[in-house]
């Protein structure tokens, strides 16, 4: 007999539904949502420079800094950003966050649409969130969305070539398209 576990139907049941499980699914607008689970070689360069660059600069006392597997509580869900960056927080058992500072994505072909439309609309409403990052895997471009002094987002800067550098004011760093692109080439 197959006995199918009932599906959750808020946020906390499926941060619990989903422990453990394996694969990777997000929690968005009441439905669970299938992800892609392997990614290029150029994908997890980005995600891991990415992440060195973050800790090199801004260190891991204040902050915590991450890739892939800790999620973001959003207005309408959960989801499972590509890099994020958070004040250090206390609950060690926590299964997600709803205090990013910068939330980042890497493109693949099948996410596209989501990265630059509802996963954008999600990220943006978060009080705390003062840049969310969307990458392209094959060449040095990345799209940068800044919370400004006000409150309201800038309209997207694309930044592309391998000598641009991209500024964080939010996290007062800024990070170099040479060193996230190391070795692809594009």
């Amino acid at each position: 007999m197959n006995i199918q576990s009932k599906l959750p139907t808020t946020a906390d049941e499926f941060l619990r539904w989903n422990e453990g499980r394996e694969g990777k699914r997000e929690f968005v607008r009441g439905r669970v949502v299938e992800m892609m689970i392997n990614v290029t070689r150029n994908h997890w360069r980005i995600a891991t420079r990415l992440t060195h660059q973050l800790v090199l600069q801004l260190g891991l006392e204040a902050y915590d800094i991450g890739a892939t597997d800790f999620g973001v509580r959003t207005r309408d869900g959960v989801r499972y950003p590509d890099v994020l960056v958070e004040p250090t927080a206390g609950d060690g058992k926590a299964l997600a966050t709803s205090a990013p500072l910068l939330v980042a994505e890497i493109l693949s072909p099948a996410s596209v649409a989501e990265d630059f439309g509802t996963k954008a609309s999600d990220y943006l409403a978060l009080a705390s969130l003062r840049h969310y990052l969307v990458l392209a895997q094959d060449e040095p471009r990345l799209w940068l969305w800044s919370r400004a002094d006000d409150g309201a987002w800038t309209e997207p800067d694309m930044i592309e070539g391998r000598g641009e550098t991209v500024s964080l004011a939010g996290l007062g760093i800024t990070l170099q398209l040479s060193e996230l692109y190391a070795g692809i080439e594009g």
